[in-house]
């Protein structure tokens, strides 16, 4: 078959939303989509019949750490990442490129790739487009991507937020150099996804490009019109969640998504929060992947329809209340209540951690789920109703 097919199902009348479903070599999924991450080919502490009993169809794997270890060789000899993690359905990888960000202290970036030292060894890694599609090709996923220079939003990123990982912090030289470093990310973006697409081996995988910009959005259109120019099967957003604040990255989604190919999957990268993925969603957006769900369930953060819970705190110390009534997961609907999880997490017991990764994952699917069905009919006072935490989305958009 061909590496990917996307229908669009329905529409939303009121919005630019719009539900679909895409199918790949490993099987479709739905999409407005939420695709847990699997960082080392696992989704930490959960088994992969766990993941998919959550409602996950589709997973995303990291190209730069499956390289460094155990490496694309090994998996590609084990029968890719979907028989080495034994998740038979469709697997998106990423292209490295974010690692261009996250390890800029130990990077250095030229025209031609990236030079890391190795947070494994400390080895010097030399990546570039045509590498990194090289390995993506062996490892064998459904999705790949190509590879992006992604630059560094205008503010620190500052961990102190509920809502975002990150504070937005005015960064000293935001401004002109920031300007000037969003334009050498456009024109190597542009350069590599070209390098890209002749380095891509396979016709079973489908490549996507990837738009940068920043939060500039003549930049962003200037990189949307190359980067589509370049027939894909598929388009993303790169660059938000850098450092941005909330409104920033809904200005840029909201500018960013009409730009990219009506009849193509729309994919937001890294960006996770259950408002920003409505809004992202509203903007016509299909596809999103965050850490939060498992990164935040193993430090006792619980997402719920009205708010995050911290089961940490002393309240829940004698709560005999579920995470969320409403919810299915096996930690809600097995029993556990907010005390008991309290204790795991205060005892240090892993099933602590695991139990509220697995809610998390289920209130992302859940959420997708009535996303989904909102768009068919326009459904999105009863959303509201359900999900609080959404309503103000709604109430600007609709």
């Amino acid at each position: 078959m061909s590496a990917l097919r996307f229908e669009i199902l329905a529409r939303s009348a009121a919005t630019g939303a719009r539900r679909g479903r895409v199918t790949t070599p490993h099987g479709a999924f739905d999409t407005p989509a939420f695709m847990p991450v699997g960082t080392k080919a696992a989704v930490k502490g959960i088994l992969p019949d766990q993941v998919a009993r959550t409602g996950a169809q589709v997973l995303l794997n990291n190209t730069f750490h499956l390289m460094l270890r155990p490496g694309a060789d090994l998996i590609q000899r084990l029968g890719g990442v979907h028989g080495f993690m034994g998740w038979p359905a469709p697997i998106l990888t990423d292209s490295g490129g974010f690692q261009v960000f996250s390890l800029s202290d130990t990077n250095r970036i030229d025209d031609e790739g990236v030079t890391f030292r190795s947070p494994v060894d400390g080895s010097t890694i030399r990546l570039t487009p045509e590498r990194s599609i090289q390995v993506q090709n062996q490892l064998g996923p459904d999705i790949i991507m190509a590879f992006d220079d992604c630059p560094p939003g205008p503010a620190v990123a500052a961990p102190d937020d509920e809502r975002h990982p990150f504070r937005a912090v005015p960064r000293p030289e935001a401004g002109r150099e920031y300007l000037a470093r969003l334009d050498q990310a456009n024109e190597r973006t542009v350069r590599w996804l070209e390098r890209c697409k002749r380095a891509h081996a396979r016709d079973d995988q489908a490549l996507f490009g990837i738009v940068q910009g920043g939060t500039d959005l003549d930049r962003r259109r200037w990189s949307a019109e190359r980067v589509c120019a370049v027939d894909l099967p598929g388009y993303a957003i790169g660059g938000v969640a850098v450092g941005e604040s909330p409104d920033a990255i809904d200005t840029v989604v909201r500018a960013t998504a009409p730009m990219l190919p009506d009849a193509k999957p729309r994919y937001l990268m890294g960006v996770g929060y259950e408002r920003d993925i409505l809004g992202a969603v509203l903007a016509g957006v299909d596809m999103f992947d965050c850490v939060l769900p498992t990164r935040n369930g193993r430090n006792a953060f619980a997402f719920t329809p009205t708010g995050p819970i911290r089961l940490r705190n002393q309240a829940h110390a004698e709560d005999p209340g579920a995470i969320d009534p409403g919810c299915d997961c096996q930690a809600c609907g097995g029993g556990f209540s907010r005390a008991y999880l309290r204790h795991l997490f205060q005892a240090e017991e892993m099933l602590g951690p695991i139990l509220v990764s697995l809610h998390n994952l289920r209130h992302f699917q859940r959420l997708m789920a009535e996303v989904r069905a909102a768009i068919d009919g326009d459904g999105w006072a009863g959303l509201a109703g359900r999900w609080p935490i959404v309503a103000p989305v709604l109430a600007r958009a609709v």
